[in-house]
């Protein structure tokens, strides 16, 4: 199996996972020969990567980072918690919805700690391929794996875990009351267009600050995950210190999910492009030791990525390395630009002399 961008597929390849939508209605079945048309479809529907089969080696199980029922569970909850807060007019009103939804949120949020938790794998939400419908939903869920994943790395209290989970699922509440003909335009934003968006955090805020059934802190981790250690963040310009410790988590999560999921107005970058983006604000705009968790807790590197080696082979990556995401175990299918009938397994983690050098290689069937 192998993972492969959309503009690299090639006519007859073989859809070795189905892709399916939010709803779980799959909209191409696995195992249909992939034309022309198909292709182009799949570009339309905004997929940027895809499974499949190699036919030179036997299809492997992807395992998901959570199961379906969590991950069901969790976007209904959000999305009729929300749909019910989009109908009032009042921030009190929404206060109230989130606030008769609480105690649901914190168990909830009790059980995706207990999965991620129990997971003995890197984190790697790129082995579900989804047409989002709504990214607030499916955003707000990603953030908040990450942000657990990354809250695990740094050992946490339980406690100061269920809070993190709480400020991540409920960071962007206040998209609610930005218009939606902004929130999903496609091309460039106005001035003013930008400047309503980046209102979303006091409005997290201020609808959260009056739920007295979650702490606090969960308002403040809506109103500052914007903020930047350099002070070049919104809506205050906070500084280092001045920034509540589990927003700085929550802003690494936020990052990364946006820039490796399908926007409007941009296609996906890979998982390993986006912790280039977070290493490159380490120190001015983002924590140097939250980003190392996330980095031990995360597949920078996802199961069936094409990857090129500094030794001129070209190989699939096949497995994680615990802890180690920049050094998976990858099958060696082609040397010096040529392909080889005997494949072989080359652990990263004891290759410290090589390293990947470029990802998602068009290679030929």
């Amino acid at each position: 199996m192998r993972l492969v961008s959309t503009e690299n597929i090639q006519v007859g390849s073989v859809l070795a996972k189905s892709i399916v939508n939010e709803r779980e209605q799959v909209l191409l079945q696995e195992g249909v020969v992939l034309t022309e048309r198909l292709i182009k479809r799949l570009k339309e529907l905004g997929v940027s990567l895809a499974y499949i089969k190699d036919h030179e080696n036997e299809v492997s199980e992807l395992e998901s980072a959570v199961s379906e029922v969590l991950r069901k569970k969790t976007k209904k909850i959000i999305q009729d918690t929300y749909t019910k807060m989009s109908r009032q007019e009042t921030v009190a009103g929404s206060s109230l919805v989130l606030e008769s939804a609480s105690k649901e949120y914190i168990e909830l949020m009790r059980t995706i700690l207990d999965e991620v938790r129990e997971q003995e794998a890197l984190l790697d939400l790129i082995s579900d391929i989804f047409i989002v419908d709504d990214y607030i939903f499916t955003h707000s869920f990603n953030v908040t794996l990450y942000s657990v994943a990354i809250g695990l790395k740094l050992h946490l209290p339980i406690k100061q875990l269920e809070t993190l989970g709480l400020g991540a699922l409920l960071h962007d509440v206040g998209k609610l009351k930005v218009p939606r003909d902004i929130l999903l335009k496609p091309g460039k934003l106005t001035e003013e267009e930008f400047e309503e968006i980046k209102r979303h955090a006091d409005y997290g805020y201020t609808i959260l600050k009056e739920v007295k059934t979650i702490p606090l802190i969960v308002a403040h981790c809506a109103y500052q995950h914007h903020e930047r250690l350099d002070g070049t963040g919104y809506p205050r310009g906070l500084k280092e210190d001045e920034i509540q410790y589990l927003a700085k988590i929550i802003a690494v999560a936020d990052v990364f999910d946006a820039v490796t999921s399908n926007r409007v107005y941009r296609k996906a970058m890979l998982p390993h492009e986006g912790l280039e983006i977070l290493y490159a604000g380490c120190g001015r705009l983002f924590d140097l030791k939250i980003v190392e968790a996330f980095r031990s807790a995360v597949a920078v590197y996802p199961v069936g990525l094409t990857v090129e080696l500094s030794n001129n082979t070209i190989g699939i990556v096949k497995r994680q390395n615990i802890g180690l995401s920049d050094r998976p175990i990858i099958e060696i299918i082609e040397e010096n630009g040529k392909r080889i009938h005997n494949r072989y397994l080359l652990d990263l983690s004891e290759q410290l002399d090589l390293v990947i050098v470029k990802c998602n290689i068009e290679i030929n069937n």
